[in-house]
């Protein structure tokens, strides 16, 4: 099986394929100039990594020492560089808090995101760790997704928790940390909606469901992650800026990189929000989900290996 560094760089083919080129075409004159300078800024951010980030990066370029001609792998491994320290801080692995058991995890994000699955996914990882999981199908007006959870809850060896159809969320997420703390669970993943039509409702939704389940736990949740899909692009940043309002926002997830040219994104959000990113996606494997490394990353998007 492939190394997970050998997925991700595969994952972010897309990506670096785009980014590549372009810091190619703008090296074209193998030097560090003015005009080369600008023509990377613009590349960088084609490669969704924002004006912020270009502009910070390039800034850093400048300030370095080079030969009157450079290299191109030069070029991309100082970005890379660059790069790995904006990310370093966020690079936070999804880990159970065990003073809190069993640890509520509310996963929150848009229809489409990759919400489910990840659930599924971390579902999965934390039982082949030895932890007892329990999962609320808290999408009661999506019975895909309750259908799809059921199935990665029989690949974990996990109780679902679910209701019928349109059935009120905040009771069943209320019945699941219940039925958590009966069976002596380490965990609980909750996972909920993600209709954007009405924020109002939405965010009445998620505010009742979390006052619910704290008359059972007044600590919980003890986590709430937000699944982002990199195929957005920047408009993931809105979406970070929605359910921030929406919700205590205190982890990401970045699914789909390998659907998209737009990964680069991921070094944007780190560096305007600051949030945790704790898990990125390349895949819809079990082993294609992973903790979050900013070393790697950086290395995989400008396609270094070391």
């Amino acid at each position: 099986m492939a190394s997970w560094f050998q997925r991700l760089k595969s994952g972010l083919s897309r990506s670096t394929t785009r980014l590549a080129e372009s810091i190619g075409a703008a090296l074209g004159r193998r030097r560090v100039d003015a005009a080369t300078l600008g023509e990377l800024e613009d590349a960088l951010i084609a490669a969704d990594l924002g004006p912020g980030v270009a502009a910070k990066l390039v800034e850093s370029l400048r300030g370095r020492k080079w030969d009157s001609e450079v290299d191109v792998e030069d070029v991309k491994r100082a970005l890379a560089d660059d790069i790995a320290s904006i990310l370093a801080p966020v690079a936070a692995p999804f880990a159970l808090d065990p003073g809190r058991r069993p640890h509520v995890t509310l996963v929150v994000g848009v229809n489409g995101s990759g919400k489910t699955t990840t659930i599924g996914k971390l579902a999965l990882r934390l039982s082949r760790e030895g932890c007892k999981v329990v999962i609320a199908a808290g999408d009661t007006f999506r019975a895909a997704a309750v259908a799809q959870l059921e199935v990665w809850a029989g690949r974990a060896g996990a109780e679902c928790i679910r209701a019928p159809d349109g059935a009120d969320p905040a009771a069943l997420a209320y019945q699941a940390l219940e039925r958590a703390q009966e069976t002596g669970a380490d965990c609980l993943l909750v996972d909920t909606a993600g209709r954007l039509h009405s924020k109002a409702d939405l965010m009445a939704e998620l505010q009742k469901l979390v006052r619910v389940v704290r008359k059972r736990d007044a600590s919980a949740p003890h986590r709430t992650l937000l699944v982002l899909d990199a195929t957005t692009g920047q408009n993931a940043l809105q979406q970070v800026e929605i359910f921030r309002k929406l919700v205590d926002i205190d982890g990401l997830v970045l699914t789909k990189l390998d659907g998209s040219a737009r990964g680069g994104v991921l070094v944007a959000i780190a560096e305007r929000f600051a949030l945790p990113v704790v898990a990125i996606g390349v895949g819809e494997g079990a082993e294609d989900l992973a903790a979050f490394d900013a070393r790697q990353f950086a290395d995989a998007l400008l396609g270094i290996t070391r």
